[in-house]
């Protein structure tokens, strides 16, 4: 695994704390909740520009918000009582096997 998937893969998992983060800061009015989903967006951000220099913008992208959308959808089942239906536990799985096979398939990159 090359250091641009190992980014994408730490920018996604950040895309999940400051996902979950916002419901933190009510609004942006607290400060501390506020400045870490700030400082995790920023972050974010930054590893997945860092990754897109050799991984393909539409793989890229396609990867991050996967991972942002699984994880975000597994904290919220924990954190925030949401649904646990095996529909929604098959769809994150469709969601998972995407992006496994968008890596499978990049060309090496």
């Amino acid at each position: 695994m090359t250091l641009s998937w190992i980014f994408l893969i730490i920018a996604g998992c950040l895309e999940c704390c400051w996902a979950v983060g916002i419901k933190y800061t009510e609004g942006f009015s607290r400060p501390i909740p506020s400045f870490l989903t700030a400082a995790a967006m920023i972050a974010s951000f930054w590893l997945l520009s860092l990754a897109m220099k050799t991984i393909p913008v539409g793989t890229a992208y396609a990867v991050w918000t996967g991972i942002g959308a699984v994880g975000v959808a597994l904290f919220g089942m924990m954190l925030f009582d949401e649904p646990r239906d095996l529909a929604r536990i098959l769809c994150l799985l469709l969601i998972i096997s995407g992006v496994i096979g968008l890596k499978i398939f990049s060309g090496g990159r």
